[in-house]
């Protein structure tokens, strides 16, 4: 009886090691299809830039099934420096991601934060847009050449502003703006705001003359006749607005903003190749391609070990712009 027992316990396991399981084993460097409970973290103020890129790319990749019940919060402060801050110190954590972009990077050398991009796993980049020089409805400015005009002739006297911190894209283009013009930039005026909601306000209100921020934030009042752009900051005019490049207004200038997505340090790597392909997925969907049209985005898509690499090429050009415009 006893050899029986035996013979039937090999017999079990022998079926065990022969039969593949059935399910993963979820440790977690499992490679699945789908980042369950993801978190994205956006270090602005609600609409702004960061904040309709990651709600609409949460709504995407929804829409395209690619997993569910995504969470999209805010934590702005010091030009996305405090979210920058908590990304960092979530150190491990695979179900959590910033949306992020250029005015990170400017932010983190202006405001010497103790918190770096370097400290982040990079995920991807995901579009470029330009950015608009826009006044609000009831602004004397009807051109770029009226604003050029007065920009000159009382630099402090015109205010301009922008949804980023000094070193961020609204910025940056504010001030090549200005040095292409032929206003010396430490002599411009430049409010910042955190994010372009914030902005919309005091350009509908008549705060600030101008402002400078991306297309895709101020659409809806643009359609609407709240805001007329003087001019787009991108190399050719822009389908649907009604505006000439820098370049057709004579001033020698064009730039792009751009976005993108980074987790916590210490992740796994099969968290980290989970989350890079959800957004590879989604940079491929029809969802996605036309979020792009309808926003008026650039598709920019490098994941990976190559956004790394154009983040710290962005970290250097930054502080190399910030040094010509005699900013620092």
């Amino acid at each position: 009886m006893r050899g029986k027992t035996w013979l039937a316990v090999l017999g079990a396991i022998a079926a065990l090691l022969l039969i593949p399981p059935l399910l993963s084993s979820g440790s977690d460097d499992d490679v699945g299809d789908q980042v369950r409970g993801l978190r994205v973290l956006v270090p602005n103020s609600p609409g702004g830039g960061y904040d309709i890129t990651a709600r609409t790319a949460a709504k995407a990749i929804e829409d395209a099934e690619l997993t569910r019940r995504i969470e999209v919060f805010n934590l702005p402060g010091a030009g996305g420096t405090v979210g920058l801050g908590r990304i960092v110190n979530e150190r491990g954590n695979g179900k959590l991601v910033m949306s992020m972009g250029l005015g990170v990077v400017g932010a983190v050398y202006t405001n010497k934060s103790p918190s770096s991009l370097s400290g982040t796993t990079p995920i991807a980049k995901l579009i470029e847009e330009p950015d608009i020089v826009v006044v609000g409805k009831d602004s004397p400015y009807q051109n770029m050449g009226q604003l050029i005009a007065a920009w000159k002739a009382n630099p402090g006297a015109v205010p301009v502003g922008g949804g980023s911190q000094p070193g961020g894209p609204d910025h940056l283009a504010g001030m090549l703006t200005a040095k292409g013009a032929g206003v010396e930039p430490r002599q411009v005026n430049y409010v910042p705001f955190d994010g372009g909601g914030e902005l919309l306000a005091s350009v509908l209100g008549g705060k600030i003359a101008f402002g400078v921020s991306g297309i895709g934030e101020y659409r809806d009042q643009i359609q609407a006749g709240e805001l007329r752009v003087l001019a787009v900051t991108s190399k050719n005019r822009l389908p649907g607005v009604d505006a000439p490049t820098l370049r057709e207004s004579g001033v020698d200038v064009d730039f792009a903003n751009w976005r993108g997505i980074v987790a916590p340090p210490g992740i796994t790597p099969g968290e980290r190749t989970r989350l890079v392909n959800l957004f590879t997925k989604l940079s491929a969907s029809k969802q996605w391609q036309e979020a792009l049209q309808r926003n008026g985005w650039t598709a920019a898509f490098q994941a990976g070990d190559d956004f790394a690499k154009f983040l710290t090429s962005e970290n250097d050009r930054v502080a190399s712009t910030m040094k010509e415009l005699g900013l620092v």
